[in-house]
């Protein structure tokens, strides 16, 4: 069964000009939506098992162990450099051009 019908070029009874194209028969979109659906969620639930050799043995997989140090301390964290200074006391225009 072919589910596109293919309309010709026509002309309207207001003389409007309808290219060529094709649609589809009514209620072939709403069944290609539910195959689609249905595919998606068997794939979805195949593709879901896992390692069957882990996961069956009753085995617990390991956990990572931490490797860091918190908090994290930089060199010179105790005693931090002095923060800079302005140079100039009164406001610069920086909007104004000279």
């Amino acid at each position: 069964m072919n589910d596109v019908v293919q309309v010709r070029e026509y002309e309207r009874a207001d003389g409007t000009k309808v290219r060529a194209h094709s649609r589809w028969y009514p209620g072939a979109r709403r069944e290609l939506t539910i195959f689609a659906v249905i595919a998606l969620a068997v794939v979805g639930f195949g593709s879901s098992g896992g390692s069957a050799g882990a996961a069956g043995s009753g085995e617990r997989l390991p956990r990572p162990q931490q490797t860091g140090v918190y908090p994290v301390h930089f060199p010179g964290w105790e005693k931090p450099a002095p923060r800079p200074t302005p140079t100039v006391s009164y406001p610069i225009p920086w909007d104004r051009s000279q």
